[in-house]
């Protein structure tokens, strides 16, 4: 699967939906997709980090923090959990860390920024239900798509 966003809006443009220009381009993956699986939290990361030890096979996780950019909610041991669980990649609405270490993993990770802070852990957060940012709503069980070019969205798989 060759994921190229600008190609997959051209072939789907009643369906695909895109997200504003916000996110970098971090992980080792420049371009991945699949099936959303949504967390919501705010400067804690407890559900983040339970839900990347878990089977990711054929997912990407959409992780709205809230846009904070006081702390990051990924870093690179999260990052690697994840991928070693078969997670296609990362996207994070807030920040993550460990970026050179983070560039060196086979998956893929957008966020708005990076910084050095850790989130703190206090068990809260959501698992599965629709977040909005970017001016699109991310339902679990569709499908995100990301490269360089931006991140789109699709009711079903575009492949």
């Amino acid at each position: 699967m060759k994921i190229v966003t600008p190609n997959l809006c051209d072939e789907n443009p009643e369906t695909v939906g895109a997200v504003a220009p916000i996110f970098n381009t971090y992980g080792g993956k420049s371009a991945f997709g699949g099936e959303i699986v949504t967390v919501k939290c705010f400067e804690d990361n407890t559900v983040v980090k339970a839900q990347a030890a878990e089977d990711g096979a054929g997912k990407v996780m959409v992780v709205d923090g809230g846009g904070s950019m006081r702390c990051a909610l990924v870093g690179d041991m999260i990052a690697a959990n994840a991928m070693k669980n078969g997670w296609l990649g990362l996207i994070i609405y807030g920040c993550i860390r460990d970026v050179d270490a983070i560039s060196t993993l086979d998956i893929g990770i957008q966020a708005l920024n990076s910084m050095p802070i850790r989130s703190v852990r206090e068990n809260r957060g959501e698992l599965n239900i629709e977040i909005s940012f970017g001016g699109v709503t991310f339902k679990p069980g569709e499908y995100v798509y990301a490269d360089n070019n931006g991140v789109i969205i699709s009711p079903q798989s575009l492949f």
